[in-house]
């Protein structure tokens, strides 16, 4: 799993702001993100949101009001946030949160360009994304063994 390098930075502090919806990370090489809650959620490693595999991916949107209601440590290389709409199957290893926090403005960019490609708002409900994504042929395809 990812996060368990020497080259990996360790973080040396982590704070919730519940009331920005932000993750603060500071790093050991003195490196401090502020991580928006929404691009945490958008960009989860979960399979759920990631696929199992490249362009399955699913698009996430009405996410920018979601909050944290836990943050839990996976060992000493990883947290695991329950996010307010019950996502809560994404592990953030410390390389990982480091890369969410260092490409923000990348992540934010791709993001919104993948809206533009699929037609919908960001703050567009999930259901109207999956329709989007089916309707073009996305998803995982049938008889998968899986569902999200």
């Amino acid at each position: 799993m990812a996060g368990l390098t020497p080259q990996t930075p360790q973080p040396s502090s982590i704070t919730v702001h519940q009331q920005s919806r932000v993750l603060e990370v500071g790093f050991a090489n003195g490196s401090l993100f502020r991580i928006p809650f929404e691009l945490m959620r958008i960009y989860s490693p979960s399979a759920e949101v990631q696929g199992h595999g490249p362009g399955q991916e699913v698009l996430q949107t009405g996410k920018r009001e979601v909050g944290l209601t836990a943050l839990e440590p996976i060992g000493n290389y990883a947290v695991q946030p329950t996010f307010s709409d019950g996502h809560d199957t994404g592990i953030f290893s410390w390389d990982y949160l480091f890369f969410l926090g260092s490409q923000q403005e990348d992540l934010w960019r791709k993001y919104e360009g993948r809206l533009a490609l699929a037609g919908i708002g960001r703050d567009a409900p999930m259901a109207v994304a999956a329709a989007a994504k089916s309707a073009s042929g996305g998803g995982c395809g049938g008889g998968s063994g899986h569902s999200h």
